[in-house]
């Protein structure tokens, strides 16, 4: 048996591989996504005090910090039960939207772009930002610099610094807005609203006027009838910090809501010999393997799935573009893993909307941003959408708020068998006679990219049930001596 081996894959937070085993006719026979890392935040965490919680979580990963910081000062407020105040959430929801639209152009024009901008099989030395910038212009490439910039200037006003925010706090957050920069937040919200709706438009001029990447995103290479899991306010619109938990069955039908407090009694995990990664599925349904449809628990998270999961966008310029892309691809739920892309744009412009919206709010610059809490800590959960889909985070102390036990569902651990399904079944229909090549390996690939996996996030494994190998070789390569653990 022949076996072809994509590493490291591409265009991902973190590190993985892909092994691609072909039968004696040269067809695939299995694929896997492999990660071979173990962080293990979740071990280290407990002794800490509950309340550095939100400032270690955002070491995980570069990418997603600020999506583990709310997540996590949300379980605080949870855990000692208090209320933030009015002003403190619209304050968190306002650095939240900007984050979420500041990381979804990232990954449209850096990671995901390359593939269907410059085109699949283009050139792998083109498939990069310089190849969507050389594809688009200079003018397009001077604009995604400059809507990042505005973005992560208001995570610095209110978190502190673009990355690794620590305003968070039990109750509220540690830092007031002036008015000034209100107004500088305001012109940020303008800018960023007015490059999603370009941003758009050239996905409509380029990608929908493209036949042959059409073909290849409504094909059945990319595609799997799966449940849908996002959070939604009390209208069923897309909400990315607040709000029930919505599961939709593949035929867009409601098969659950509920809290997050009761996201045990949904979810469940689990562990497969080869990988660091663990693999969920919705507990009601149970697991029954990767493979998709109504009787596998097998669900998915994040752009698509959260457009999929609600009934609309709750501001106009989404929610026109949202009825567009449901309407070009033929109603809900689509199930077509390509269009994540395309979604991702939909919530950008969304998330854009919101810092307009709530930065054109007075309370904003209320000097009125905690509520102290009181209560004795024993167990908080707290939930946002992260950009790559739902993030849980579950904590447990003792009475002085000395974590016992840390659980953390984040969204590439609740994609991860799709991710693995979706990376052999491309592998499987792209794949024959052992005929390979670099584009052809890409398109592959093209089937995790689109999920935007940040394999650092999900590296939290259940300790003792997967086997831990060190190889010990000399300086030639040669295996000295092997240690394992089972």
């Amino acid at each position: 048996m022949k076996k072809i081996t994509i590493d490291p894959i591409t265009r991902l937070e973190g590190h993985g591989k892909i092994e691609i085993f072909l039968n004696d006719a040269g067809d695939v026979d299995k694929a896997y996504l492999q990660i071979p890392e173990l962080r293990g935040f979740e071990k280290f965490c407990e002794g800490r005090l509950a309340e550095e919680m939100p400032r270690i979580t955002t070491m995980i990963c570069g990418v997603c910090p600020t999506a583990h910081h709310m997540a996590s000062t949300k379980t605080l407020d949870d855990l000692w039960k208090v209320e933030p105040t009015s002003t403190a959430k619209k304050i968190r929801r306002l650095m939240y939207n900007a984050f979420q639209a500041e990381d979804h152009i990232l990954h449209f024009f850096f990671l995901g772009g390359p593939d269907f901008v410059v085109g699949p099989t283009a050139p792998a030395g083109e498939r990069n930002i310089l190849g969507v910038i050389g594809k688009v212009g200079l003018e397009i490439g001077g604009k995604v610099i400059e809507v990042r910039k505005r973005l992560r200037n208001v995570l610095r006003i209110i978190g502190g610094k673009p990355v690794m925010p620590t305003c968070g706090l039990p109750g509220g957050v540690s830092k007031a807005i002036t008015e000034e920069e209100r107004k500088t937040i305001i012109e940020a919200g303008e800018y960023a609203v007015d490059f999603c709706q370009f941003a758009l438009k050239l996905f409509y001029d380029i990608v929908l006027k493209n036949k042959e990447y059409i073909d290849l995103a409504t094909g059945n290479v990319y595609k799997h009838r799966t449940y849908y899991m996002g959070l939604v306010d009390e209208n069923n619109k897309v909400n990315f910090y607040d709000g029930m938990i919505r599961v939709v069955d593949p035929n867009g039908k409601e098969f659950a809501k509920f809290k997050a407090q009761e996201y045990l009694d949904h979810i469940r995990e689990h562990v497969e010999p080869w990988s660091y990664m663990k693999f969920c599925y919705l507990k009601n349904v149970g697991w029954k393997g990767f493979t998709d449809g109504e009787d596998s628990g097998i669900y998915r998270v994040g752009p698509l799935a959260r457009l999929n999961a609600a009934d609309g966008m709750a501001t106009p310029l989404a929610q026109e573009a949202y009825e567009k892309m449901f309407e070009t691809l033929g109603g809900k739920p689509v199930h077509n893993t390509l269009a994540f892309h395309w979604a991702r744009l939909i919530e950008a412009l969304y998330a854009s909307e919101r810092v307009l919206e709530l930065a054109h709010d007075p309370e904003l610059t209320s000097p009125d941003i905690v509520n102290l809490p009181t209560a004795t800590p024993k167990e908080g959960i707290g939930v946002v959408e992260a950009p790559r889909g739902t993030l849980f985070h579950h904590y447990q102390t003792d009475e002085k708020g000395i974590l016992t036990k840390v659980n953390l569902i984040v969204a590439t651990q609740n994609n991860m068998a799709p991710i693995v399904m979706s990376v052999e079944k491309a592998a499987k229909l792209l794949i024959h006679k052992g005929e390979v090549s670099d584009g052809l390996l890409n398109m592959v690939e093209m089937a995790f990219r689109a999920y935007d996996p940040c394999i650092a996030c999900g590296t939290h494994t259940l300790p003792g049930e997967i086997p831990l190998e060190v190889i010990i070789r000399d300086h030639e390569g040669n295996e000295i001596k092997r240690l394992s653990r089972s």
